[in-house]
């Protein structure tokens, strides 16, 4: 067999570290995660291992950096695969919401055994994530991790809300959606991490919302959706310039831009 080269003997032993981890669960923590332990399960020699890292805590350092860029699919990946048959079957905004954000609380807050590993890796990588002010390496894999799926959403939330007939509102930028959406959906997935039971919402048809059984992330959701979007007046609208003043240029204009409302009233069951 081939002799590895130092950059093929530290991915081996970073990536047994990382399954390790997984197995354990996030409560037990990077710091849990010994060395040694790693190079028995690899059959390799403590001196290949500590010619990579001087000691535990350089170890440690790079562990949550793999950790935080772990993916088990792209991004987005889940969120399509929830909303797919929904936007297929003409499903109306509302209802891909209320469905789509019950379907990913659902990935989250299931017992351990339960989540798919994608959802592990998402917890795990969110729980290590939390700590990225521990060190530049964790902090600017963080960043990394935050800027990839922050593109990608952009680019399938523009699909969605193309799909609907909506646009951004001036003078939001989709980044600064995508953004708000990602941090509303992580604060969340603390929540997971620290026990907490996600409540639901009945809304009944005399309520003052969209009736139907709602999880409160789908509610929250709903809002951002409400604050950031707008229908289009003219399905051909182009988007406008976000950064960019305001055309109507008066109050009045922007009043008319309240009045259209960006759910159609439904009733959810």
């Amino acid at each position: 067999m081939p002799r590895r080269s130092g950059a093929e003997t530290q991915a081996l032993l970073l990536e047994t570290a990382k399954e390790l981890l997984l197995e354990r669960g996030v409560a037990n923590g990077v710091a849990h995660i010994r060395l040694q332990e790693v190079v028995r399960r690899t059959g390799l020699t403590t001196g290949a291992a500590y010619r990579l890292w001087a000691d535990q805590e350089d170890f440690h350092r790079d562990l949550a950096a793999a950790v935080v860029r772990w993916r088990h699919d792209a991004p987005v990946d889940s969120t399509e695969r929830a909303v797919g048959a929904l936007l297929e079957a003409e499903s109306s905004l509302d209802e891909v919401i209320r469905i789509a954000s019950a379907r990913h609380v659902a990935t989250f807050t299931a017992a351990t055994a339960g989540r798919s590993r994608s959802s592990r890796l998402f917890l795990l990588a969110l729980a290590v994530r939390a700590t990225a002010q521990a060190c530049d390496g964790l902090r600017d894999a963080s960043r990394d991790r935050h800027a990839e799926s922050v593109a990608e959403f952009m680019a399938f939330y523009q699909r969605v809300i193309d799909r609907f007939g909506y646009r951004l509102r001036r003078p939001y930028t989709m980044e600064q959606f995508a953004g708000a959406m990602a941090a509303l959906g992580e604060g969340f997935g603390l929540h997971a991490l620290e026990g907490l039971e996600h409540p639901d919402v009945i809304i009944g048809d005399d309520d003052e919302a969209v009736a139907g059984t709602w999880t409160l992330f789908g509610v929250c959701v709903r809002g951002l959706v409400g604050e950031f979007l707008i229908m289009k007046e003219d399905p051909a609208e182009p988007e406008p310039d976000s950064a960019g003043p305001d055309p109507a240029g008066s109050e009045g204009g922007q009043d008319q831009d309240q009045e259209k409302t960006v759910f159609t009233r439904t009733t959810a069951q």
